[in-house]
């Protein structure tokens, strides 16, 4: 399977909710959606998150839109009025998930 950064089969978008970012993982066809489900758990977006997330991360399916949000918590180092974070809102966290090194069937790479 090649081996392509989730961009090229998602979209996404991210901000704050208090010290926690919400990353929201958009698939950009909807078959491509139970391959996400499948292969975009917590614990590897916490993995590739390390670096800014320091707690849990929730993940929340929403199969209506074909999209996964994520809670990345205490990942903002207090949140948007007391950090000194560049991004102290999180606005960057769905750019930095959706660079993440995924293998994709496929057939799935054709759909986009």
């Amino acid at each position: 399977m090649p081996k392509v950064k989730l961009l090229k089969i998602a979209h996404g978008r991210s901000g704050d909710k208090g010290n926690g970012s919400n990353v929201g993982i958009i698939a950009r066809h909807p078959d491509i959606y139970p391959f996400l489900q499948e292969t975009l758990t917590a614990e590897r977006v916490k993995e590739h998150m390390k670096h800014v997330c320091k707690g849990e991360v929730e993940r929340y399916e929403l199969p209506n839109i074909g999209a996964l949000n994520f809670i990345l918590n205490e990942s903002l180092g207090g949140g948007g009025t007391v950090s000194l974070k560049l991004d102290a809102q999180g606005k960057t966290h769905a750019s930095q998930v959706l660079r993440m090194d995924v293998e994709v069937p496929e057939k799935l790479l054709e759909l986009v």
